[in-house]
């Protein structure tokens, strides 16, 4: 008789979007995984305050742009008022200055709407484990809006001279956006492989997320600008 009682807990989220369709869509691929509940949906910043506050949950998925109160200063809220909840900003590609300023805000991750839809659960996955995420389309985006500012560095090139030579061919796609599932088809590798690269690149070079690395990456002459 199997006297194993270990259930695992799913992700407890909260989604906060002002568009209906866009929060029924979200929570329509983030419970096709068993492991993910949606607690609650709000309409704008501060109801997703409210309800992070009553549900604590381990993610918030907020919109940028939101009324009575944004994305930007919820989630600054969220962090002031619930630590434990990490936040992934819903973004689009018309919000450069919004992802520069989050960023630097110390968001969790960052997510295109109009992304894979298997990008956002992953995303959830990570940062409820402590981790960061960012989606690949995001992560080019903050090295092409970067590349007029940095330089390449010497440093850079020490770090990563202690990568294989396949890490530094994931690390240069890594850089270019290409999201893990389109790594491993240009690599010829499946998608777990991947993954364990990127666990490694990111252990040997001491970053958190893929814009990290791949600012690295470009510093070191692996990405292109």
């Amino acid at each position: 008789m199997n006297t194993d009682t270990t259930a695992t807990v799913p992700v407890r989220v909260v989604v906060a979007d002002d568009e209906a369709m866009i929060r029924a869509g979200v929570r329509a691929i983030l419970t096709s995984d068993s492991d993910i509940e949606v607690v609650g949906e709000a309409g704008d910043g501060h109801t997703a305050v409210e309800l992070v506050r009553a549900y604590r949950p381990r993610v918030a998925l907020l919109d940028i742009r939101m009324p009575r109160l944004d994305g930007l200063a919820a989630a600054a809220e969220i962090r002031r008022v619930v630590p434990d909840t990490a936040t992934i900003m819903l973004t689009t590609f018309g919000e450069d200055d919004h992802v520069a300023r989050a960023l630097g805000h110390g968001a969790n991750g960052f997510l295109l709407k109009a992304g894979d839809p298997r990008e956002l659960i992953a995303g959830v996955h990570a940062v409820a484990d402590g981790g960061a995420y960012l989606s690949p389309q995001v992560a080019r985006r903050v090295i092409e809006l970067g590349a007029g500012r940095l330089a390449r560095r010497p440093a850079a090139r020490d770090r990563t001279a202690g990568l294989t030579e396949r890490e530094r061919e994931v690390l240069a796609l890594v850089g270019a956006g290409l999201s893990n599932a389109e790594i491993a088809r240009r690599l010829h590798l499946v998608e777990g492989t991947v993954k364990s690269y990127l666990t490694s690149i990111f252990t040997r070079l001491d970053v958190r997320n893929r814009v990290q690395a791949a600012i690295l990456g470009y510093e070191a002459g692996l990405v292109d600008g």
